[in-house]
């Protein structure tokens, strides 16, 4: 299995890793109508072997447990279950129904202490109340109440199945935790449990989610070694973990190779591909895979299409970003949505259509699609690459209004525009905003105020701000530098700016040619080149 060889048994691992510390008592639960429980096949009428008075029972005691408190502890879930606990030491199975509705209602703190209290009140339990149990904890994402009951049942004599295993994988792959799914993987042969397709399909995505994409593949192509045939889950969990691992070239070879083996892709697949494509900058390929969906039985969806467009965003390709946006898409019966509009925006603003991507944010409300931070910010951006810095403010100030919170980006753009425009004091008044709207300033931020600054002359204000960029908690580049340079050479101030010089070399940082023609400039302007002359050659 990988190569990866694990000593002793699951329940042993997991005591050494969680201590012998019982499961957390119920919390969290959540008051459920008894009235939805009707739904489920336990009270659907059929017999299932028991009697009608049993079953009203059961129903009666869940609609308790669904109401009790989240404060709950043992004691008064005890006297909740404690008129039924004859009728379950009689028809252990009644309890069996018990944690399969938990386990529906996704409530695992309530299912573990029901659990042990039928264990401590010598109800005969077997392996499919753990593996009910081990299921809520796996839906719930309890992933170490999970492994604890699974070390468990040797310990009472109950033989672990596939289900209990299958689940407890599951429940660490939700948990993150992929290097113990991949030990409970390796250690279910030698607990005379083989595993199927399900477990290592688990397996896949835990290390897909662990960004382990190269055992995610090491693992898919381990199926066949077991006489299991991969299914469309197994090759989406791989092609998700190239994906994001950047290895656009493996998630579209896995892509191709489904047909092959017989299995059939589905929307879930060309997603993965078009993502892998897409962060790879391969915007044609994307392109391709989106269009031929139809043809291979594939529905394309909203996210292939923000998939797809982003790739032509990336790819500076903003015509093809709106015709798949307002065309193709209506075409196939695709509604867009925010993701989609920004990422044509997005596009727009790339390719220096401010108009368009303005457009296009004020198409959004007509539509009833949402707009967001990442919707403001493009437009905003749009702004500052056209040089429209009232723009940039005007939808500044329509944010606030809209109750959107900005971030870096947008104050980044929004300080960007304002220095391109020769608005230095607006630039700095924004810069003093960040605390207040809870955004940390960068070094993007902080050159774009100097450099403003410069502009107008204001060397002081551009050396205040470079001093303050390590209390900021930023380091000084050589970008900030030179803005700091350009700004004493604007003021005549080429003693500063030889400082300045000085202290880039004694960072260790090699000047560039733009940092020493700003020094050369702050010199020649004052008539003193003689101190240029000097430090170079001594």
């Amino acid at each position: 299995m990988v190569g990866i060889r694990w000593g002793g048994q699951p329940w042993v691992l997991g005591q050494e890793l969680f201590g012998q510390q019982k499961c957390p008592t119920v919390c969290h639960l959540k008051a459920l109508p008894s009235a939805s429980l009707q739904q489920h096949s336990l009270f659907d009428g059929s017999n299932n072997g028991h009697s009608s008075h049993d079953k009203q029972n059961t129903l009666a005691v869940l609609a308790s447990m669904l109401a009790l408190d989240a404060s709950a502890d043992d004691e008064a879930i005890f006297q909740v279950v404690a008129s039924d606990l004859s009728r379950w030491r009689a028809k252990p199975k009644l309890a069996t129904k018990v944690f399969s509705q938990l386990a529906r209602h996704r409530l695992p703190d309530l299912a573990v202490s029901v659990l042990r209290i039928l264990r401590d009140n010598t109800v005969d339990l077997d392996m499919y109340h753990y593996s009910s149990c081990i299921t809520a904890c796996e839906k719930g994402y309890k992933w170490q109440a999970a492994l604890s009951l699974l070390w468990q049942m040797p310990e009472l004599r109950i033989q672990p199945d596939n289900v209990c295993y299958n689940s407890a994988v599951s429940a660490c792959e939700k948990g993150g935790q992929w290097t113990l799914a991949l030990a409970l993987l390796c250690q279910m042969p030698e607990s005379q449990v083989e595993p199927d397709t399900i477990s290592f399909n688990a397996a896949i995505s835990a290390c897909e989610k662990g960004g382990q994409w190269q055992v995610a593949l090491g693992l898919l192509h381990q199926l066949p070694q077991h006489r299991l045939a991969p299914d469309t889950i197994s090759y989406n969990a791989a092609m998700s973990s190239c994906e994001k691992a950047g290895r656009w070239k493996l998630a579209v070879a896995l892509l191709r190779q489904m047909p092959r083996e017989k299995v059939v892709p589905n929307k879930i697949s060309y997603c993965a591909a078009i993502s892998a494509c897409e962060k790879g900058g391969q915007w044609q390929l994307a392109v391709q895979l989106f269009i031929a969906m139809p043809e291979c039985k594939a529905t394309p969806d909203q996210v292939s299409c923000c998939a797809t467009i982003s790739a032509c965003e990336k790819g500076g390709q903003w015509q093809l970003a709106l015709y798949l946006l307002f065309h193709h898409t209506s075409a196939i019966g695709i509604r867009p949505d925010t993701v989609s509009y920004n990422a044509a925006m997005s596009a727009c603003e790339k390719g220096g259509q401010w108009k368009l991507a303005l457009g296009l944010l004020s198409q959004m409300p007509a539509l009833r699609i949402t707009q967001d931070v990442i919707s403001l910010s493009a437009a905003i951006s749009a702004g500052e690459k056209a040089g429209r810095w009232q723009l940039a403010l005007g939808l500044l100030d329509q944010m606030s209004l809209l109750l959107i919170e900005p971030n870096e980006i947008t104050m980044s753009a929004a300080i960007s525009a304002c220095e391109k425009g020769g608005q230095w004091q607006r630039a700095l008044e924004l810069l003093g905003r960040l605390p207040a709207l809870r955004v940390t300033a960068n070094k993007i931020t902080f050159s774009a105020v100097i450099s403003a600054c410069e502009k107008a002359g204001r060397w002081t204000i551009a050396l205040d701000l470079l001093r303050k960029m390590p209390s900021a908690g930023l380091t000084r580049d050589s970008i900030n530098y030179n803005a700091a340079i350009c700004a004493c050479g604007a003021g005549w101030q080429w003693h500063f700016a030889l400082c300045l010089l000085v202290k880039i070399c004694d960072m260790g940082v090699v000047p560039d040619a733009i940092i020493y023609d700003a020094a050369i400039s702050a010199c020649e302007r004052r008539g003193s080149c003689w101190p240029w002359t000097v430090w170079r050659t001594g």
